[in-house]
């Protein structure tokens, strides 16, 4: 027998003296809300696990930023609120001047700092309960999803320059509860009678304390601050990972740091954000501009598990939309018949919907009362068997017209976008497309879209399309176009699933992240590389944000041994897929004509679709990553929730071709256990085990050959 030792959690002895003032907020709630005060001179918001505070002197700026999980001070200098650029020159809004040492801050200089003499001032400010952005709808699993609490301090500031009058700019900070978390935001709002143009919005600048001290060193070779994890609403780049998506974090160098270590002054520690090429508009007498939301999230370690585990957290909180997780296939569809069978086949085995894939014989752009009353008829069908109904719809990487695809900033032309070709947003013919799906979806009673290829970025440097000005605007306007129409659909019920990163603006689900030729490997090989994608996709975000694939049929090339069709000829590997995405949490797109072929297949269907519902709630719950699959050994992660009475979830996968016998240790911090737990293999006996210190009990397994074992840890 073989010992194997799995995922160490060194943080856990930490954890004993970090949480002895409290408990850790990951598993258990703190009672505090979060609250506004006013005392004196300084506005403070506290939720016990954040505290940022704000003096108001000859300006209002911030000195004092703690995790108090911690006790972490971020804050070693005070820098303005933010910075505008507007109509090429640059004005600060709010802040105070005269800090001489940026090391580090004390409170008894703060009395002597000074207001810049072109800043913006501050005036009032205005508090009030935390209102959902986006007034969405559920129609799936689950729907009592609750809209998060906590509290927003809006902060205004006047101009002083007189150019700049009929402008007010309004800093908009939200707290929420029960995590360490402020979102911050900029609205520029313009009650004058001339025109703005905006070139730049700066709404977040931090002076952070360094992470790392270096003589000698550029930017890109040191490290950032870990202590704050930083997440916008402006990420696109079909990455499938926010950080390599994120268009709006700048760790800049602060050469008025003049006691740092690093002798040319670059050392990595001051933070701004803002969208690189954009916005560039115009603001007319009164528009309202409102800026990016920056999500500000206070860690308290390096370890990658906790890290993973607070964003999602982030998630929950200020999109909660994305816990949303219906059970769906992926049709491909010649006919209206084939939609009809589709529909019966979920019915049957316990699917929730059914979206029409790319290939199938769905035009979401005709909206011609012949299409829309035929779609609805199949709609109204789906919905008569419970389920729900929902298709592709294709944006970039094709080409519409030289008048309407996004033209090249360097040769004047079509082409030269992410994906070679894509239509503008700006467009007459995009203005048109974002018409035609709201109509399809108003009219039809549809309830799932799948959009492929939103533009990632690309800009257009025409100057007649009515949806932008010119190269300047482009990117920005296209952005708000694209929102808008996800913000509608998310409030008409509509389930989003989108190639890029538009969660915060209202869209529910991601690839976990794959190669698409992998689909057309053998079977063998793709259920190990699928575990490989489940593992590395869902670290950062939760199952319900990603979706995997399984091709029923050929995908991308590869012969017989790579599909399931026919099914029951390989309902072993068609089991194993399901097994491993179910219990993950994760849906993946079955893609093909039918769900089963035999009675055989349709039991087998049925009967994990019941097994995945039945632990529904625990299988939808935070993974820890226990061994990521490497075709030579165990591999497997551990749901868990401290909420539930199934407060853990064990899965294992044997890839090799004998049975395996191991004792593992599982960690089970994050289940809220601390002594005992009941487990319980499958739904056989139950035994109790003791946890050791690091929260942890021994388990001898037994996995069978190419299969898996499941345990439930009450």
């Amino acid at each position: 027998m073989k010992t194997v030792s799995t995922f160490v959690f060194t943080i856990i002895l930490l954890f004993c003296c970090k949480f002895a003032f409290s408990q850790d907020w990951l598993i258990k709630p703190i009672k505090q809300k979060a609250q506004v005060k006013i005392e004196g001179n300084t506005i403070e918001l506290n939720n016990g696990l954040v505290i940022r505070r704000f003096i108001i002197g000859q300006n209002l700026a911030c000195f004092d930023y703690v995790n108090l999980t911690n006790n972490q001070q971020l804050i070693r200098a005070i820098k303005p609120e933010a910075r505008l650029k507007i109509d090429g020159k640059e004005y600060n809004i709010g802040g105070l001047n005269g800090q001489s040492e940026q090391a580090y801050l004390q409170t008894n200089w703060l009395h002597k700092l000074e207001k810049g003499k072109a800043d913006f001032v501050y005036k009032n400010f205005e508090i009030s309960e935390i209102k959902p952005r986006i007034n969405w709808k559920s129609k799936s699993w689950p729907n009592n999803t609750q809209n998060p609490s906590g509290q927003t301090l809006v902060l205004n500031f006047l101009p002083q320059d007189a150019l700049l009058n009929g402008l007010v700019v309004a800093i908009q900070y939200e707290i929420y509860d029960g995590i360490p978390l402020l979102v911050k935001s900029l609205q520029i709002k313009n009650t004058g009678t001339k025109t703005f143009r905006i070139d730049r919005v700066v709404n977040e600048i931090l002076g952070l304390v360094e992470e790392e001290s270096a003589v000698v060193g550029k930017p890109e070779e040191m490290k950032k601050q870990h202590g704050i994890y930083i997440e916008t609403n402006y990420a696109f780049n079909n990455a499938m990972r926010y950080d390599i998506s994120d268009q709006t974090t700048h760790w800049k160098v602060d050469s008025t740091y003049t006691s740092q270590v690093n002798y040319n002054y670059q050392t990595p520690c001051l933070l701004e954000i803002y969208p690189e090429k954009a916005p560039g508009i115009d603001l007319k007498p009164t528009e309202t501009f409102n800026s990016v939301r920056t999500h500000e999230l206070l860690m308290d370690s390096y370890d990658r598990q906790r890290r993973g585990l607070m964003i999602k957290k982030m998630y929950k909180t200020v999109a909660p939309w994305t816990l949303q997780n219906p059970i769906f296939m992926h049709l491909v569809s010649k006919n209206d018949d084939e939609v009809k069978t589709a529909i019966d086949q979920c019915q049957a085995t316990g699917y929730e919907a059914v979206i029409l894939s790319f290939g199938s014989h769905l035009e979401m752009e005709n909206n011609s009362a012949e299409n829309i009353t035929r779609w609805k008829k199949l709609a109204d069908y789906a919905h008569s068997k419970g389920i729900l109904l929902g298709g592709y719809s294709l944006f970039s990487s094709r080409r519409i017209s030289d008048e309407y695809d996004v033209i090249s900033p360097i040769t004047g032309k079509p082409g030269g976008a992410f994906f070679g070709n894509a239509p503008c947003f700006g467009s007459q013919w995009g203005l048109d497309y974002s018409q035609k799906i709201k109509n399809f979806f108003e009219k039809t009673g549809f309830d799932i879209w799948e959009n492929d290829g939103p533009y990632p970025g690309d800009v257009c440097a025409s100057k007649v399309h009515p949806g932008h000005r010119d190269l300047d605007d482009s990117q920005w306007k296209q952005m708000a176009i694209q929102k808008d129409l996800y913000r509608w659909l998310n409030e008409h019920g509509v389930y989003i699933n989108a190639p890029d990163w538009y969660f915060l603006d209202g869209t529910h689900k991601i690839a976990l992240g794959y190669r698409e030729v992998n689909f057309s490997l053998s079977r063998e090989q793709q259920r190990i590389l699928n575990r490989q994608n489940i593992h590395d996709g869902t670290i950062e975000k939760t199952a319900a944000m990603s979706w995997g694939f399984v091709p029923l049929t050929r995908y991308q090339g590869g012969g017989p041994e790579a599909v399931l069709e026919p099914l029951e000829e390989h309902l072993e590997d068609y089991k194993q897929l399901m097994m491993q995405y179910y219990g993950a949490g994760v849906q993946a797109c079955y893609r093909g004509p039918r769900l089963y072929d035999t009675e055989k297949t349709k039991n087998t269907v049925a009967e994990t679709i019941n097994w995945y519902k039945k632990y529904r709630e625990i299988l939808n719950s935070d993974i820890i990553h226990l061994r990521r699959a490497d075709g030579r050994d165990w591999d497997g992660f551990i749901h868990v929730n401290p909420n539930l009475k199934q407060k853990g979830f064990l899965m294992l996968f044997n890839p090799t071709t004998e049975p395996i016998t191991r004792k593992i240790k599982i960690p089970l911090y994050y289940t809220g256990l601390e002594s005992k737990a009941i487990v319980k293999e499958k739904d056989g006996v139950s035994k109790v085990l003791t946890l050791n210190r690091n929260y942890e009990v021994e388990l001898t397994v037994t996995i069978p050959a190419n299969g898996n074992i499941w345990y439930v840890i009450e």
